[in-house]
């Protein structure tokens, strides 16, 4: 018989003192935990209950229900009562130990670890055993020697990282920008959010937001959160005198190879006068680090969505589920951004070996299972070469899902704003429910959390989440991705008591509504302008250039290719594009898959105007992989790009994978591929109508 926690213990009684399905909303909120902790606890809880030949009965819309014979929920209560808990999970036992040994300052003994969590010291060496090599991922090591302890060595750099990981891997948003942490009487979980200063992260990221630089507001929500996760663990080491010794550990030899270093130094003056804290020069210079890599990252991140590769993965991947369904999803612009948006980070962390968490998986299954195993077997036949967990499964069943639920949309009258923590994945989810469910809603758009705390109140209805905000209670409604029949009702009863009542009456209510739809039409027409207007300077700036590359390297013939460009307004310093392209071929394959032809791109302050040039070689180059390729298409853009731009060139990169296109780039001449990139362009423009 498997050791049962307190935690699990407590569920388990819950389900035993209900006659009816209970959620698992319900459920963390009588046992004061997170939703995402009573899924992961349902694993465990299950197996336990096998034992006494019971299960868990999950419905769609109505929740958790325990069932079994009599006789085996008597045999479980009697267990209950008898049984000793494990005073802490083993995953929680493995927190506690990386959360005492990243802080401490000299060596743990084994036998005062084992006496804190009320296990052998056996136990604690197999907890370490299995804790070493995601201690070294990280450039860390594990020392233990008898006699003398054990401790985590390295640099303060990489213990950092270790922490910022570590926090992503156990924490919610919620627990890190709600009011109140959802687990707060768990040790273990008050043991991370100490280590990553969660006490001053609301400071650190409203002294962030009042710096009012342009480029934190362009970052994805993902990004943001980084980068706030790893400013408020640095405050906290800063804090408790854990400090970078040297610029040489933190990897900058010169403050002048920092363009931020002006702007940190505001910011740290502006978050220590509010903390009562001084920092070190070299801790202002791993912050400029911070930043600049940020920066980097996020400008890096172009219209063409990394690289083809993950382009050809999103294509095939719903190549796959279209031949298992028969549904169009090709047609679905949505889901395709929504897809490329989403995989390039998830393939990342499982590279990496970051653990995939999904609160919402016991559900999905539930309410998605025939989908559920057609994404899963579409994945099965992409052979990756990567194990792909469930969680990430499904996350691509919300998108696939979103895709099937979504509807034209109809007329509203309630204007509402979503915050999700999962990602788009979950939004669009929410976002297809909600014009299923409830056609009165207007769903004004997907915002990150701390978009939603300075948003003015006047410019929506209705904030709908799916976490916990730094909100007063009566600003939002907290409710599930799914939108079960409890939460359609509870979203009803909101919208009646709370969000009508705030209207002065019905009339002043319509008036607004008016407006806002006026409003709301003239931005359509501002964003079809916008698109139409770049898709017609791309065209007419496109250009096609047979080059003479006899003898040339990579590098070589690149240069002659921006040779082109000098003169023509596009491009200024292109030494600089040179080396941003050289970079881009070296991080991922250009190539498309199965052609000769590849396509390089990048946004640059050094480009001035959007442009697409085509160049057929008269010698091969090689690529990284050694690949060759004749005829390459060169796609710049300035960093500061229009949402709209982007949207243009995200679809011409999409098109490269029309074998018919590539086909006239490879051989036919330069009209020809105007006419067919006008003529797709103009349906792409026609169904965004």
């Amino acid at each position: 018989m498997r050791k049962i926690t307190a935690r699990q213990r407590q569920i388990i009684f819950l389900l035993l003192g209900v006659n009816e399905e209970i959620t698992a909303a319900e459920i963390a909120g009588s046992t004061g935990v997170s939703v995402r902790t009573v899924h992961r606890e349902m694993e465990d809880i299950e197996q336990i209950l096998r034992d006494f030949g019971l299960d868990l009965s999950r419905k769609s819309g109505k929740g958790i229900q325990l069932t079994g014979l009599e006789a085996g929920l008597a045999e479980l209560r009697k267990f209950l009562q008898e049984e000793k808990t494990a005073e802490y999970s083993g995953e929680d036992r493995k927190v506690y130990e990386l959360c005492l040994l990243l802080e401490a300052e000299e060596p743990v003994k084994l036998f005062s670890l084992a006496h804190s969590l009320k296990v052998t010291v056996a136990s604690i060496s197999y907890d370490l055993d299995e804790l070493e090599p995601w201690v070294q991922k990280f450039g860390l090591q594990l020392v233990r020697r008898r006699g003398y302890g054990v401790e985590i060595t390295g640099s303060e750099i990489d213990k950092r990282r270790a922490i910022c990981r570590l926090a992503a891997e156990h924490l919610d948003q919620s627990d890190l920008v709600g009011h109140a942490p959802q687990m707060e009487g768990n040790l273990v979980f008050s043991m991370l959010l100490a280590m990553v200063g969660k006490n001053n992260l609301m400071n650190v990221e409203n002294t962030l937001w009042d710096m009012e630089w342009s480029w934190t507001v362009e970052l994805p929500e993902i990004v943001y959160m980084e980068l706030l996760l790893g400013l408020a663990v640095t405050v906290r080491r800063v804090e408790i005198g854990r400090r970078i010794d040297s610029a040489e550990e933190a990897g900058y030899s010169r403050m002048s190879d920092h363009r931020n270093i002006a702007g940190t130094e505001q910011f740290v003056h502006k978050l220590g006068e509010q903390l009562g804290l001084e920092f070190p020069k070299i801790e202002i210079l791993y912050i400029a680090g911070l930043f600049d890599r940020v920066q980097d990252s996020f400008s890096t991140a172009d219209f063409a969505y990394g690289d083809i590769g993950l382009m050809e993965i999103v294509y095939r991947l719903t190549e796959n589920v279209i031949k298992r369904t028969g549904l169009p999803f090709q047609s679905d612009r949505s889901l395709r951004e929504g897809l490329l948006e989403h995989i390039d980070p998830a393939l990342k962390r499982i590279r990496e070996g970051t653990r995939i968490r999904n609160p919402l998986l016991g559900p999905i299954r539930k309410d998605y299972e025939f989908l559920f195993h057609i994404v899963r077997s579409a994945v099965e036949d992409m052979e990756l070469d990567l194990e792909i967990p469930d969680e990430e499964i499904g996350f691509l069943v919300m998108h696939f899902g979103a895709s099937i639920e979504r509807l034209n949309q109809l007329r509203r009258n309630v204007r509402a704003i979503l915050v999700c923590a999962s990602g788009l994945s979950s939004s669009r989810l929410l976002a297809t429910r909600l014009m299923k469910e409830m056609p009165q809603i207007e769903v004004l758009g997907n915002i990150s959390w701390y978009e939603a705390a300075r948003m003015r109140e006047e410019e929506y209805d209705l904030i709908i989440s799916t976490i916990d905000l730094p909100l007063a209670k009566d600003r939002y409604i907290k409710i599930s991705p799914l939108l079960t029949r409890e939460e359609i009702e509870k979203l009803l009863n909101y919208i009646q008591n709370t969000t009508f009542k705030e209207n002065a009456s019905p009339a002043s209510f319509l008036e607004t509504g008016k407006e806002v739809r006026d409003e709301a039409a003239f931005d359509r027409m501002k964003s079809y302008k916008g698109i139409l207007d770049e898709m017609v300077s791309l065209i007419e700036r496109f250009r096609f250039y047979p080059l003479d590359n006899e003898g040339m390297n990579l590098p070589a013939t690149l240069s002659e290719m921006l040779d082109t460009l000098n003169g023509s307004g596009v491009i200024g310093d292109s030494d600089i594009l040179l080396e941003r392209l050289l970079e881009r071929e070296k991080m991922a394959s250009q190539v498309i898959p199965d052609t000769r032809l590849a396509l390089f791109h990048t946004r640059s302050s050094h480009i001035h105007m959007s442009s697409l040039s085509l160049y057929r070689l008269r010698q091969p180059v090689l690529l990284e992989g050694n690949t060759e390729v004749k005829v390459i298409l060169l796609m710049l853009a300035p960093r500061k790009l229009s949402k709209e731009s982007l949207e243009v060139l995200s679809e011409i990169s999409a098109l490269l994978l029309n074998s018919e296109l590539v086909r006239l780039l490879e051989e036919r001449n330069e009209a020809e591929i105007r006419q067919y990139l006008s003529s797709e362009l103009l349906r792409f423009f026609e169904n965004k109508m």
